[in-house]
C-alpha cells in the first residue's frame, strides 16, 4: 500500500494489537452508579489503547480516556440540581486536572444552567463526523499529536472557548426540535471575557433524521490563550468564530458535515486562525461498522506576511463491537503527507 508513492516507498499495511489496557472490561449489564430515592451518582467514561505505525517507522503507543463523575437530587417539580467532575487524557497532557468541574440546576420548564469550568454552549451544542475508530476525529484528533503536521492546525471543528474558565451556560429544552443557548465567561486567565451561542434542530422522526446546529462565539483581549494544542498560544485585540454541522441518518447510514471559522483581530502572536472542515460517512451492519472521513485544516489565511498552513487528512476506520463495552478498531489515514495506521481496544462504561 502506497498512498504517497515517490521516495517513501511501500507501507506494510500491518494490524497491530493493543498491548494493554488501563481499565477492566465490565460486562454488557455493568455500570458504575447509585440511586436512591432522590440521589443519583454515576460514573462512567472511556479507555482505549493501541499502537500507531507512522511511516512504516516503529511503531508508538496510542492510549486515551476519560472519565466522568455526576452527583444529582431531585428537588421535585423544580427539577434537579448536581454537580459534575470529568479528566481526561488531553487535559492531564497540558498540566491540567479539571476538564470538567461544575454545578447545575436541571429544569423541567426552562431547560439546564451550569456554572463552573466546563466548555461552553456553542461546543455543546455542536455537531461532529461519525467516528468508528478511536482517534478522536472531533476533539483535538490524536493523528495531530502522533504525527506532527508540519505547521500548525486547528484540531476540532466546533467552536472552542476553553474550559479552564469560570463560565455560565444556558439551554433551552427542546422547543420544536430545536434548543437555544447562550454562555458567558468572564473570570479567566487568558481572556477578559467570552461570549458564545448556538442552537442545534433535530429531526428524528421519519425514515431520514437531521439535525443541524450553527454557534458563534467572541472573546476581548485574548492574552497568551491556549486552547488549540496543535496552535501557538493567542494575544490579539479579540477572536471570533463561527461554526455549523449538519448530520443525516438513513437506515445504517450516517453522514456528517461540520466547519469552524476563527478570525484573531491585530494578532501580536504567530497566526493561529484561520478555518476548519470536515466530511464523514459511516454505516453499521449487526456487529460492525466502517467509516471514511476527511479532516481539513488551513491556518494563516486571513493575514497578509504570515506563513500560511494548509493540512488534510484522510481516515479509513474499522470497528468491531465484541459487546456493548468492547470493541476493537483499526484505521489507515493519510495525514501532512504521511501514512499511518493504528489498531487498538476500546472499553466503555
Amino acid at each position: 500500500w502506497n498512498p504517497t508513492g515517490g521516495r517513501r516507498g511501500k507501507m506494510r499495511a500491518k494490524i497491530i494489537f493493543a498491548a494493554a489496557m488501563a481499565v477492566v472490561a465490565p460486562s454488557a449489564s455493568w455500570a458504575l452508579g447509585w440511586q436512591g430515592r432522590s440521589m443519583e451518582f454515576d460514573v462512567s467514561g472511556y479507555g482505549t489503547a493501541g499502537m500507531i505505525d507512522a511511516d512504516d517507522e516503529k511503531p508508538d503507543f496510542l492510549g486515551d480516556w476519560r472519565i466522568r463523575g455526576q452527583a444529582s437530587y431531585n428537588a421535585g417539580a423544580r427539577g434537579r440540581i448536581g454537580a459534575v467532575y470529568a479528566l481526561d487524557a488531553q487535559t492531564v497532557d497540558t498540566d491540567e486536572y479539571i476538564d470538567d468541574l461544575f454545578l447545575f440546576w436541571q429544569s423541567r420548564a426552562f431547560g439546564r444552567v451550569e456554572v463552573g469550568m466546563t466548555e461552553s454552549v456553542a461546543g455543546k451544542l455542536g455537531l461532529g463526523l461519525p467516528d468508528v475508530g478511536a482517534m478522536r476525529v472531533n476533539d483535538n484528533p490524536l493523528f495531530y499529536k502522533k504525527i506532527n503536521p508540519d505547521g500548525p492546525v486547528i484540531g476540532d471543528a466546533t467552536i472552542d472557548s476553553g474550559d479552564q474558565s469560570l463560565r455560565i451556560n444556558m439551554v433551552s429544552n427542546s422547543i420544536g426540535g430545536a434548543q437555544y443557548g447562550v454562555s458567558v465567561a468572564t473570570i479567566a486567565d487568558g481572556f477578559d471575557y467570552a461570549v458564545d451561542a448556538g442552537m442545534k434542530i433535530r429531526r428524528p422522526a421519519g425514515k431520514i433524521k437531521t439535525a443541524f446546529s450553527i454557534g458563534a462565539s467572541f472573546m476581548d483581549n485574548p492574552d497568551n490563550f491556549s486552547d488549540e494544542p496543535y496552535a501557538p498560544a493567542l494575544t490579539a485585540d479579540w477572536r471570533a468564530q463561527l461554526a455549523a454541522g449538519m448530520n443525516i441518518q438513513y437506515n445504517s447510514w450516517i453522514i456528517g458535515l461540520n466547519a469552524r471559522a476563527i478570525y484573531d483581530r491585530d494578532a501580536i502572536s504567530p497566526a493561529a486562525d484561520g478555518i476548519s472542515a470536515g466530511a464523514g460517512i459511516s454505516y453499521d451492519l449487526l456487529n460492525y461498522s466502517v467509516s471514511l472521513s476527511y479532516v481539513m485544516s488551513s491556518v494563516g489565511i486571513w493575514h497578509d506576511g504570515d506563513r500560511e498552513y494548509t493540512d488534510n487528512t484522510v481516515l479509513a476506520s474499522f470497528r468491531y463491537k465484541y459487546s456493548a463495552n468492547v470493541d476493537g478498531w483499526t484505521s489507515l489515514g493519510l495525514s501532512s503527507k504521511t501514512p499511518f495506521v493504528a489498531a487498538g481496544l476500546r472499553l466503555v462504561f
